[in-house]
């Protein structure tokens, strides 16, 4: 039995992005969330065995009720053998700036 299509509710998030940060992308018809990418003014390089907080330069505002959840692309660790903690959660009270661990 199919369920007929109903609107999804919508809800508002504010994002403030610094000067040059890009905001999330969803990058194809089929992605389940969006893209976000590092906000660095040099690279980085971690060592094995080594942690990193990376900049987003995105700060959200989440309406209460919600959170965020900040996710690995399956692909990350496979291609760049890098481990990204998560989930990240981002409670909807918390209004610095995103960091991926």
């Amino acid at each position: 039995m199919c369920l007929e299509n109903k609107a999804v509710n919508q809800i508002e998030i504010k994002c403030v992005a610094e000067v040059g940060a890009v905001l999330p992308t969803y990058e194809t018809v089929g992605s389940a969330g969006a893209d976000i990418r590092a906000f660095l003014s040099e690279s980085v390089t971690i060592k094995p065995l080594e942690r990193a907080m990376i900049p987003t330069g995105l700060k959200f505002e989440i309406p209460l009720g919600y959170e965020m959840q900040i996710r690995p692309r399956s692909s990350i660790y496979k291609k760049d053998f890098i481990i990204v903690n998560s989930p990240g959660t981002v409670d909807s009270d918390y209004r610095g700036e995103i960091f991926i661990a």
